[in-house]
């Protein structure tokens, strides 16, 4: 789907789902977002346990960034389990925020998509339990989106090995990842394969590790945070899986993409299957060096 925001030369009107707070790539996605003109954030999820703490990191963030315009979802809250960024935000008050925020998350993302004059991309970077219940409540969603996830492990798995995984955002939830996976709407994703090579080293980290811009910086104290002040948080990032995700939501030319039949199993592999939903995935980088550069370049605004 080429939307006509795109087609129009306009910024991609597009939803985040995220599970921040967990694994530090969703920071890392969600400030290389706002640093990406092509995208215009209509809404900001979050999804998967504590998400009234995961609100409050997108929300401290949205407040250094000077975009307090976007509006945030609190998604289903489905445990109290937090997570490693809790002392960044121990302090933060979620009434603070000076933007909406939306107590019904999956309401949120249904009017979002419904009251759109253009169809939005729905950027998913967790597990989907927000996403299959909001298709559970409005069928309709999928014939007014455009999925695009990091999700999966089609030919090869975690650091590139040549054994497959079953990814942490399909299994975490399998049931609701199928339902996701054959809605009528058209998907993108990037699994293992290509999201699970990304990491920045030497130069290109150090750029974003010393730059001054208080988003960049905001960003270092949640890494330095998750990673238990060690020593690898001077040195190089972890891999940031969800990053891929926000580059397809408005572009794919660094990427080989290949429409696959893929079918989720209840044990969350993502297997190879003619019989099932056609997607878009992005199994090969072109180049890896490139996005790697757009990625420290948007950091880095």
């Amino acid at each position: 789907m080429v939307t006509k925001a795109a087609a129009a030369g306009k910024p991609i009107p597009v939803i985040l789902d995220t599970d921040i707070g967990t694994d530090i790539d969703d920071t890392w996605a969600l400030v290389m977002m706002l640093n990406s003109p092509e995208l215009d954030v209509r809404l900001i999820v979050t999804d998967t346990d504590d998400t009234v703490y995961r609100a409050r990191i997108v929300a401290k963030i949205l407040q250094i960034a000077g975009r307090t315009d976007i509006p945030i979802g609190v998604g289903l809250q489905l445990s109290q389990q937090r997570g490693p960024q809790e002392p960044w935000v121990k302090d933060y008050d979620l009434a603070q925020y000076p933007g909406p925020v939306h107590h019904d998350g999956v309401g949120a993302l249904i009017d979002t998509i419904m009251d759109s004059s253009d169809p939005v991309t729905l950027i998913s970077i967790g597990p989907v339990p927000n996403i299959s219940a909001a298709l559970a409540r409005e069928p309709r969603i999928a014939a007014r989106a455009r999925f695009v996830g990091m999700h999966g492990s089609i030919r090869r798995g975690y650091d590139g090995s040549p054994q497959i995984a079953a990814e942490y955002n399909v299994k975490r939830y399998p049931q609701s990842c199928q339902q996701v996976f054959t809605a009528p709407w058209e998907m993108t994703i990037t699994p293992l394969d290509t999201c699970g090579l990304v990491r920045l080293r030497g130069d290109k980290y150090a750029r974003v590790r010393d730059c001054k811009r208080p988003l960049a910086q905001a960003l270092i104290e949640n890494y330095r945070t998750w990673a238990g002040y060690k020593e690898v948080a001077e040195q190089e990032s972890s891999v940031l899986f969800d990053t891929v995700a926000v580059y397809l939501a408005m572009a794919q030319d660094l990427l080989t993409i290949e429409r696959l039949g893929v079918r989720v199993t209840d044990e969350g592999f993502t297997v190879l299957d003619d019989r099932a939903k056609q997607i878009n995935c992005a199994t090969e980088w072109k180049d890896l060096l490139a996005f790697e550069d757009l990625l420290v370049e948007r950091l880095t605004r």
